[in-house]
């Protein structure tokens, strides 16, 4: 039989390991991450993109540039959405805020007729446009001249 004092011994110091145990759990020290609002890193993100607004239509979603084997292209997120239209196209456009109606040819180029008015699609940016000289993406009736929405775009 053990002696009195070794069981003693080894109560301490089973309470001495699982008391610090417990205060690691609950203060961490400065290698341990802690998520909290205030400092949270946040990603940057790399690629442009930007949520649509309402033009002259409602208009919803998401696009984002992307690249796949070296190419880039506008792609739309399955929440994207806006109003059927005559001759509606993809554009990009140099402002970040684009008027309703009368939109200069000089402001503006254009990706690709707008081929379904919701859900996810892509559009190939053609080879020798630069981004930098764009500032939002805008779904535009060319018929009318109008803009049915438009998303300015966040690097």
């Amino acid at each position: 039989m053990k002696s009195p004092s070794w069981m003693i011994i080894s109560l301490t110091a089973l309470l001495m390991v699982g008391c610090s145990q417990n205060n690691i759990s609950q203060q961490p020290d400065s290698q341990t991450p802690v998520e909290t609002t205030a400092s949270k890193p946040v990603a940057k993100n790399t690629s442009p993109s930007g949520v649509f607004q309402d033009g002259e239509h409602p208009t919803q979603g998401i696009v984002k540039v992307v690249t796949k084997n070296g190419k880039s292209y506008l792609e739309f997120d399955a929440s994207f959405k806006t109003d059927s239209g005559p001759d509606l196209f993809v554009i990009l456009h140099k402002d970040k805020k684009l008027p309703i109606s009368g939109i200069k040819e000089t402001d503006y180029t254009s990706i690709a007729p707008l081929t379904k008015t919701s859900g996810t699609q892509q559009y190939a940016i053609p080879q020798g446009v630069d981004l930098k000289k764009y500032q939002s993406v805008a779904i535009w009736c060319r018929k009318f001249n109008a803009t049915f929405g438009y998303a300015p775009l966040k690097i």
